[in-house]
């Protein structure tokens, strides 16, 4: 049991990484929580079409995500190796990569965000209106455009932070954005203090703000303590990037651009394979997603924790400790997780009780929350397993392990379950989830094989 349990200073070191950003997203997915009850508060409608707006939105910020992840794997060993002009140049490189993805999404949202938004607005049982929650969705994507550039922006700036050990700036930006989010929701969404009643539009206006705001703390407080951040006194000197690093970056960025813009389409496919079942299952998913998002955060933070430290260790050249640092990291996700998944088993009934909608929705969501408590601990083990690959610049296996394994298992199952079967949403939802099981068996065969085990900065 050794092998998988590390001392004092491992879990000291991991915490602080761990902790700032664990914190930052258990903020930021607490408020979208109380944030999606304050909207579902208008009505099922409203709530429908603002949950069918951010699972569009979502392959936006994957995307983003994604495309600076190859700069980040690169950031992260630079800094180990004590090279901080490796550092600027892979910044300088995030801020095309972020550039590109926020115009080519505008141009796609502004055009073709109608015709998206209607492939998941089918009748089901309660006979919801759907011509309003087509309105709705259209009335919050249109203000919603507005947050895409400050949150690329400000994504590349927080990604070089973390990458560096700044952990805590970005989830003190998080956290002010987030509260202004909510403060503004309750004005704007309701009417207080004076202000207009503009319900879904409120909550998109208030995102837009909070997303500016967060955006603003990031920058300036990185420009301000240069002497923290020596990346910034070459970062913009230049407009040029090596031309080695550049093809560094787009061997293993672009796999993991593809990756996350083909992941987060598949989850938007997943849902609306699930939607077939009526706009209640568009509602009771939205309900599930929001809350199981809250719990999730245990096992994302620790991925990018696994990330930061593996990523470190192989840049400064100890490629073993590197090997035993993953295992403990990965084992002490998975424990934790296993915790988290019970607490959510127990409490899903409770949640759902806090949304203005019927008692069908409440229940149908309780459900599926607790079909995804159960696979906690497997999905905990899969996104070790990616960013531990990632780590270790293995971005066609990620892209084989993650997106790939999706749209050649995952979505065809769902389509065909959706399409060409009259299961109930229940036993479908939970055959999907199933799928994590042999995704799993992958995780580990591509860990044991040690190929991610390399440091990619000094040969």
């Amino acid at each position: 049991m050794k092998q998988y349990i590390g001392d004092r200073a491992f879990y000291r070191r991991l915490f602080t990484i761990m902790i700032p950003i664990l914190t930052q997203n258990l903020i930021t997915n607490f408020v979208s929580l109380l944030d999606n009850i304050m909207v579902g508060q208008v009505g099922t409608e409203p709530m429908s079409g603002v949950a069918i707006v951010n699972q569009l939105l979502f392959v936006f910020n994957l995307c983003i995500f994604g495309g600076l992840a190859g700069a980040g794997i690169l950031t992260a060993q630079f800094y180990g190796s004590g090279d901080h002009k490796g550092v600027a140049d892979t910044f300088r490189a995030k801020l095309y990569i972020a550039f590109g993805a926020a115009v080519s999404f505008l141009m796609i949202f502004s055009f073709g965000g109608e015709a998206l938004i209607r492939q998941f607005i089918h009748e089901g049982g309660e006979k919801l209106d759907m011509a309003a929650t087509l309105m709705h969705a259209k009335d919050y994507l249109h203000i919603m455009l507005f947050q895409i550039p400050p949150f690329a922006f400000q994504m590349a700036y927080a990604s070089t932070l973390r990458e560096t050990g700044e952990t805590v700036l970005p989830m003190k930006a998080g956290i002010t954005a987030v509260l202004v989010n909510l403060a503004l929701n309750y004005i704007l969404i309701f009417g207080k203090l004076g202000a207009p009643v503009l319900g879904v539009e409120g909550a998109a206006i208030a995102t837009v703000i909070a997303r500016y705001i967060e955006c603003a703390i990031i920058v300036l407080w990185t420009h301000r303590h240069r002497d923290r951040n020596p990346f910034l006194e070459t970062a913009y000197t230049t407009f040029r990037i090596p031309g080695t690093l550049l093809w560094q970056i787009a061997v293993m960025g672009l796999p993991l651009l593809i990756n996350e813009l083909l992941w987060s389409s598949g989850m938007a496919v997943l849902n609306q394979c699930y939607s077939m079942r009526g706009l209640e299952v568009v509602s009771a998913t939205n309900i599930s997603s929001t809350v199981s998002n809250l719990f999730f955060c245990a096992f994302l933070s620790m991925g990018n924790a696994t990330s930061i430290i593996v990523g470190q260790i192989l840049g400064a050249g100890d490629l073993e400790r590197a090997v035993d640092e993953d295992r403990k990291l990965i084992a002490f996700s998975v424990a934790l997780c296993a915790a988290v998944g019970l607490v959510m088993f127990f409490i899903a009934p409770l949640v759902p009780r806090i949304y203005n909608t019927s008692e069908s929705v409440r229940s149908l969501a309780s459900q599926l929350i607790r079909v995804v408590a159960l696979f906690m601990p497997f999905f905990a083990f899969t996104n070790s397993c990616y960013f531990t690959l990632r780590a270790g610049g293995q971005t066609i296996i990620t892209f084989v392990f993650d997106s790939l394994y999706q749209w050649m298992v995952v979505v065809p199952l769902a389509f065909v379950l959706s399409r060409f079967t009259a299961m109930p949403i229940v036993p479908m939802y939970f055959a999907v989830q199933c799928m994590e099981l042999i995704k799993c068996v992958l995780g580990y065969y591509f860990l044991k094989k040690r190929k991610w085990v390399r440091d990619l900065v000094n040969g």
